[in-house]
């Protein structure tokens, strides 16, 4: 048995995306346990900041650093809100800078339907990967957060820019043509991220992951409500665990619980 914090599972691109559950004391190969059945118990919570055992109220905080933390601000969700390029401080100067002002990869992606999005440029394709996309293109690579974020601002009149997760563990391949559609984006990019862009042609990445079965019905395993879970791992996706009764546990949006884990 294993009992540990969960965090996001980290990544590895091969031919089939690799999985790994970081509990600390013991790093477990999650690829290798599909096909075996797991048993889940929720035991309590720890902050992923202050190590506390208050309640996590987001991103596997609690309330306290939620609100606190410089990682934790507004311009994380909505890139357009960034004003480190302008010296000006949300939270913590120091931090908005060394995040803000490193290169932004613009992109699209596709899970369910085509998606646009933006990420740091070393977050690439582990960005991809985490929101489940079976295949992504960079549309431009920007300077700056806030550049990046006006341009997404701008193509979400055009592209969806959320992952419908249902949908997208429902989903194994398509046949959508994003070098195409990476082609059709570029016009709609304001003048000002514009001036930035280079003349590159981008190739599809087509991501591979390790599920036997795709879930008709997924449903979303409450951890903290049923205490506990038991069922045959079918499958990962995203950030997903897929079990054979198409229930399927989101790792990411759990993180900051403590949990017991064994197999068989």
């Amino acid at each position: 048995m294993f009992k540990g914090v969960l965090t996001k599972m980290k990544v590895e691109m091969n031919e089939n995306v690799d999985y790994y559950l970081d509990f600390k004391n013991d790093f477990i190969y999650m690829n290798s346990l599909i096909g075996k059945k797991l048993k889940l118990k929720h035991e309590g919570y720890e902050c992923l900041n202050c190590q506390s055992n208050q309640i996590t109220y987001r991103q596997g905080y609690c309330k306290n650093c939620f609100f606190e933390m410089p990682s934790t601000a507004e311009w994380i969700m909505k890139p357009e809100l960034s004003k480190a390029h302008l010296d000006i401080e949300e939270r913590d100067l120091e931090f908005e800078k060394k995040v803000q002002l490193k290169p932004h990869i613009l992109y699209l992606a596709f899970s369910s339907k085509i998606k646009v999005g933006v990420t740091r440029k070393t977050q690439v394709p582990y960005r991809w990967i985490d929101q489940g996309a079976t295949k992504a293109i960079q549309i431009a690579e920007l300077p700056n957060r806030y550049l990046a974020g006006i341009s997404e601002v701008e193509l979400k009149k055009y592209y969806a820019d959320k992952t419908n997760w249902r949908e997208m563990l429902k989903t194994e391949n398509s046949d959508v043509d994003l070098v195409k559609e990476r082609i059709k984006s570029l016009e709609y990019i304001p003048n000002e991220a514009k001036l930035h862009l280079e003349n590159h042609s981008f190739s599809t990445l087509n991501i591979k992951y390790p599920v036997r079965k795709h879930p008709l019905k997924p449903k979303s395993l409450n951890i903290i409500k049923d205490k506990k879970y038991e069922g045959e791992l079918i499958g990962i996706k995203g950030q997903y665990l897929i079990f054979s009764d198409d229930t399927v546990f989101n790792i990411r949006s759990n993180e900051g619980l403590v949990v017991d884990l064994s197999f068989s």
